[in-house]
Parts: C-alpha cells; sequence; structure tokens
C-alpha cells in the first residue's frame, strides 16, 4: 500500500495495513538543528502537503506598517478600510524569532462588526495549476490538502479576538451570526469554484477549537460551529471530497459536534490535561464514522526517551486500532523549540518506527 493510498483510506474509514504516521511541518525558520527530522519525515512518513485556497479568493487588501514598541517587541499596525470606516488591529512581531502576539483586533464591538459587514464577499477565481503542481510534486508520497483556512466562526473569532466573540455572543449575538453566515457563504462560493476546477479531493480547515469548553459550551459549539461548517462540508462531500479538521481543547463533550458536521478525520484528540478526552474514548464516539489524527502530545517529543515514547505509541495503536481503520499516529503540533531539533530526534525516530513495524 502506497503512502498516498493509506491516507486515502484514513480520510475514507476503510481498512489500513497499518496506521499511518505523521508530523505536522511548522518548524523554526532558519534551524538547520531540524534538517535531519525533516530528512525523516519526509522519507518515511505519510504526508500531508498543503496547497492554501486563499489564492482564488484573496481577502480585502489593508495597509500595514511596523514601528519600533519595546526592547524586544515591534509592533505591526494593520488598516483595513470599509465603506463605513476604517479598522484597526495590532500585532506584537518579536525581535529575537520567538511567536507573535495579538494585541488588538480588527473588530472591537459592535460598531466595528457593522463596518466589517459593510464590506462586499470577495469574488473567487484565479489560477488553480499551483494545486496540480503540487500534486504531481506529492506523488505516491502522500496527499495534498486544499487549505481553506479558518471555519466560519473561527475566522470571526480571529478579527475580533476570543474575550470580544464571546461579550458579543451575550451582548449582539445577532452580529456574530451575520459574519458566520457572510463568512459560510464566501466559503461555500470558494468549495464550489475549487470543485468545478477538478481541485481536491482532501480539503482541510481549522478554528473549530476557538469555541470548545470552556470559553464556550455545547450550546455555542452547535451554534456556531456546526450550524455553519455543516453546509460547507456538506458541499465537499457532495463532490466526493473528504475533510481534516484541525481543533485544540476539550473536546469530549461537543465531540458529537464534530461527527455531525461531517469531519473525517480530526486533529490532535488531546488527553488530560491538556484535552479531556482519551484515545479509547474518542475510538469509541468515532468509530466507523471519523479517523483520529493524533494523540501524543507535542512537549512529550521533546521530554520523553525513546522507549517512553514507544510505550506511548503502542499503547494508542491498541487503544485506537483495534478494527484497523481509522488512525494517523501523530503529534498535537508542530516540531517548535528552537536549536532543539537533534534534541527531538530521537523521540521521532522512535515514533516513526514503532507504527512502521505494526501490520497487520
Amino acid at each position: 500500500m502506497t503512502r498516498r493510498e493509506r491516507l486515502r483510506r484514513c480520510f475514507a474509514y476503510e481498512d489500513l495495513d497499518r496506521p499511518a504516521v505523521y508530523s505536522r511541518t511548522g518548524f523554526p525558520a532558519d534551524d538547520p538543528t531540524y534538517d535531519r527530522l525533516r530528512a525523516l519525515l519526509r522519507e518515511k512518513t505519510e504526508l500531508m502537503g498543503g496547497w492554501s485556497s486563499q489564492a482564488v479568493q484573496p481577502p480585502h487588501p489593508t495597509e500595514t506598517h511596523t514601528e519600533p514598541h519595546t526592547d524586544d517587541w515591534d509592533r505591526r499596525l494593520t488598516t483595513l478600510r470599509t465603506p463605513s470606516g476604517d479598522l484597526t488591529s495590532t500585532y506584537l512581531v518579536s525581535r529575537k524569532g520567538q511567536p507573535g502576539l495579538h494585541e488588538t483586533f480588527l473588530i472591537d464591538g459592535p460598531e466595528d462588526a457593522e463596518r466589517y459587514l459593510s464590506l462586499p464577499v470577495p469574488p473567487v477565481g484565479g489560477d488553480v495549476s499551483a494545486f496540480f503542481a503540487a500534486e504531481a510534486e506529492m506523488g505516491d508520497a502522500g496527499i495534498t490538502q486544499v487549505h481553506l483556512g479558518f471555519n466560519p466562526a473561527g475566522f470571526v473569532a480571529e478579527t475580533c479576538g476570543s474575550e470580544t466573540f464571546a461579550i458579543l455572543s451575550i451582548s449582539h449575538r445577532y452580529l456574530l451570526h451575520a459574519l458566520c453566515q457572510r463568512y459560510m457563504e464566501a466559503l461555500l462560493a470558494r468549495v464550489d469554484f475549487l470543485v468545478a476546477q477538478g481541485v481536491g479531493p482532501h480539503f482541510s480547515m481549522l478554528g473549530e477549537e476557538y469555541l470548545v469548553p470552556p470559553l464556550h459550551g455545547r450550546d455555542d459549539f452547535y451554534d456556531f460551529n456546526v450550524r455553519y461548517d455543516k453546509p460547507i462540508i456538506a458541499r465537499i462531500h457532495e463532490a466526493g471530497g473528504r475533510i481534516h479538521i484541525h481543533s485544540h481543547g476539550s473536546v469530549r463533550t461537543v465531540f458529537d459536534g464534530f461527527l455531525e458536521m461531517g469531519a473525517d478525520v480530526l486533529h490532535p484528540i488531546e488527553p488530560p490535561p491538556l484535552g479531556d478526552i482519551t484515545a479509547a474514548q474518542a475510538k469509541d464516539l468515532a468509530r466507523g464514522h471519523l479517523c483520529l489524527d493524533g494523540n501524543l502530545q507535542i512537549h512529550r517529543m521533546y521530554e520523553a526517551t525513546p522507549d517512553q515514547i514507544r510505550t506511548e505509541v503502542d499503547a494508542l495503536i491498541a487503544d485506537a486500532f483495534d478494527d484497523g481503520r481509522g488512525l494517523i499516529v501523530s503529534p498535537s503540533a508542530s516540531p517548535y523549540i528552537r536549536g532543539e531539533g537533534e534534541h527531538c530526534y530521537p523521540a521521532y525516530e522512535a515514533m516513526v518506527e514503532t507504527v512502521l513495524a505494526c501490520s497487520r
């Protein structure tokens, strides 16, 4: 079975000869300590490459400039001009290669939401040849996922920040629904265009994690995630496609919502203390419907010994692969600690080799 076929079967919940094994690859930039790990993943794991579909539906143009903030940070200001007035956000950019930090958001209240809604929905069109080039380059090593980016609720939460989203969900819920509806319609138009061009069949989306406990409860998850994701996923399924959903957090109490919206693969399935669901619990809920992608916590790849990783992978396979279907063994995030590529390499090697040794 080729690596590509194995992933296709994972997405379709079909019989496998062994679990797939994978890692996200958002490595620290310009860090050669990860070169050996990159080679290991490229040569021995199932690859899930990506092509951004934003190329056919670019967002509204913004204006940015950067100014000094502190010895460690610069501040990047972004302005979005709308028919009803300007919206501005600020973001702190590290001078030392560390992750950035949102400071303020484009939507900071109901008036800003109204301004954003005055924008027209971005049109769809353009050249998709880069997708087919990526697929050809990938070959039998894996698949090329069509990245849709944020789901409607995730996009809105990113635009206004989690705190403002939570407040508006109480004070001006109708505005959040209007924003989600607007973005859902944009994504539906994008999917229709992509499908008509023969792009697919593997899609991906993220952002559902903004509406999981403890910040939001089950009702909000259904009202904002399931309500607006389900039509998008249905459109993909109607075209014969499949979709991968990335959502951190405590998903146990809303797991049935992922099933109802139609998710085909869910990553990363986090156990306590960072999440609230074990692999065995997730398998019981997902069985026959949804492929699990996880559930090794990323910090374990830097802290655990190779033998400990082998034990954790064996336990994961025992808990989530008893039916010979629906499991992609992977860490919960990309390798992320600058300069520590060689330190985590033995753990990744142990993960990969343990999966490769598993056969039915």
